[in-house]
């Protein structure tokens, strides 16, 4: 055999035969750089403190002994001082409109959540004649202002002799909160497969028995984000519990503050920390249903 039949020697390369090299792993899809990162983390740590400002400022107002001390707010770190707050719990009717608005506030939520509950599922599920005009006819009800309402709602608590009673405004608040509530769970229900209602009519159950304990455990996040409203709306609300609460014992927090405001124009330290005891009950409610308060607000708007 000749010298040009031999194949020309391997050149030896040192890595094993069969194998080639590993490629350097590139960046996956919808990776953050090290830039975006930082940058999306500054704008939301300046957002935070952009939210976070007014009231820290509204706590360290409330810890300076002087009514002018919002003037000159440095002065407030060598004498900071609980004594406002203690002022306040003493010398005001403070507890009496805790009570007032926590009983107005729960009752409306614990009535408004169930409204709204059932009438979504309804809508949702059930299609009877006119169910769609129903729901816009609940949304027509959220247009007329406060004022528009005010004389009629109380001519109607006035006949029923609720007037300066927890239940008349309850129902009062009812009529706010149930409207957009039911939209809500209206919206959350239709992410729920229709399969589940069936799974349960198959193993007995009644329509309501099937709302009761196959969709409502599914539909936590949702009626979380309806108690929240509800909560809010009525802890919150002036012009209502103004009208058509007479007596100041039954005041609610946000009307005791405001006649506290009235009293004491000018002691702006005295209505910062009444300010900062308002605050605490709706922070601890807020805290109770965080954990689905993010689920619920995004899962109502994942399908029409």
């Amino acid at each position: 055999m000749s010298t040009l039949d031999t194949p020309p020697p391997a050149v030896a390369t040192g890595k094993p035969a069969g194998r080639t090299a590993p490629r350097r792993p590139g960046k996956r899809r919808g990776e953050m750089s090290r830039g975006g990162a930082l940058g999306s983390h500054g704008v939301l740590t300046v957002a935070s403190l952009v939210a976070l400002f007014p009231v820290a400022w509204l706590v360290f107002l409330s810890l300076g002994p002087d009514k002018d001390d919002y003037l000159r707010p440095g002065g407030i770190w060598g004498k900071m001082t609980l004594d406002n707050y203690t002022f306040v719990l003493q010398n005001t009717n403070f507890f009496d409109w805790l009570k007032s608005s926590l009983i107005v506030s729960l009752g409306t939520t614990v009535i408004g959540v169930l409204v709204a509950a059932t009438t979504g599922y309804a809508v949702s599920r059930m299609r009877f004649p006119g169910y769609k005009k129903f729901m816009w006819a609940l949304l027509v009800t959220q247009m007329f202002p406060v004022a528009v309402l005010m004389v009629p709602m109380y001519q109607i608590l006035s006949d029923l002799q609720l007037i300066d009673t927890y239940f008349g405004l309850i129902l009062v608040y009812c009529s706010t909160a149930v409207p957009y509530c039911a939209w809500l769970m209206k919206g959350y229900f239709d992410t729920i497969p229709f399969e589940i209602d069936e799974a349960g009519r198959v193993d007995g159950l009644s329509p309501f028995g099937t709302f009761l304990r196959l969709i409502l455990p599914l539909a936590k996040p949702g009626l979380a984000v309806a108690a929240f409203y509800s909560f809010i709306t009525a802890f919150g609300e002036v012009a209502f519990a103004t009208t058509f609460m007479l007596d100041d014992e039954r005041y609610t927090l946000a009307v005791g503050l405001q006649s506290f405001v009235s009293e004491h124009d000018s002691q702006r330290h005295l209505m910062a920390a009444t300010a900062v005891l308002i605050a605490i009950p709706v922070s601890a409610f807020f805290y109770l249903v965080q954990k689905n308060l993010v689920a619920g607000l995004t899962a109502g708007g994942t399908k029409g």
